[in-house]
């Protein structure tokens, strides 16, 4: 349910944010708010917010097909709900970090969107389950997650170096390193789950 709740929350709120630009302004992350301001809470609301129904969309059918898996799973480990949400906003804040610390005296600089998070919660997935099937809006076909997340790691690293595209590459490392450190830490036996689950290949 909580999976639920956070798709909710988020499309609504981005809903209305696209129509009130001053609901959108004291949503997103703005370093010069947080460092003059102190308005802290940015560095939770930007992953609220989005810059279009697409943004929105790829994002939350993203935090649908995986989020649940893994809200089950912490549930499991520590025997608490409160887990899931905690690790979720815990990873709004942490991928968004280098962003800030690079950005905090520029004032030209805005960040928004749940990628950070979703990228989080993407990367735990993978880690208890390397070798399932993801179908991606671009890839006619399915692709074992493992070989998914070599090309997604490379791709941001190379295009956070090259920019240009007004995507927060650095976030979505920032957030997928977050999950899979996340994971290991509240339960070290993924690390030799995992492995062995390599090791037997996709056919097993």
């Amino acid at each position: 349910m909580i999976t639920l709740i956070l798709i909710a929350i988020t499309a609504i709120v981005s809903w209305m944010a696209f129509s009130n630009r001053k609901l959108a302004d004291r949503l997103v992350l703005w370093p010069p708010a947080i460092d003059r301001r102190r308005e802290y809470d940015r560095l939770v609301t930007y992953g609220f917010v989005h810059a279009d129904w697409m943004h929105l969309i790829f994002n939350m059918v993203t935090l649908y097909f995986f989020g649940r898996s893994i809200e089950y799973a912490m549930v499991q480990i520590t025997g608490t709900w409160l887990t899931y949400p905690l690790f979720y906003l815990a990873a709004l804040v942490v991928s968004i970090l280098p962003s800030y610390l690079k950005n905090q005296k520029n004032p030209n600089y805005i960040s928004l969107g749940a990628s950070g998070a979703v990228s989080a919660v993407l990367f735990a997935y993978i880690l208890l389950d390397p070798w399932t099937r993801l179908y991606l809006f671009f890839i006619p076909i399915p692709i074992p997650a493992i070989f998914y997340a070599v090309f997604y790691v490379g791709y941001s690293i190379w295009m956070d170096r090259r920019g240009g595209d007004r995507i927060n590459h650095s976030a979505h490392l920032a957030g997928a390193a977050f999950g899979v450190l996340f994971m290991v830490a509240m339960a070290p036996g993924v690390v030799p789950a995992f492995l062995a689950q390599l090791s037997r290949g996709a056919g097993n």
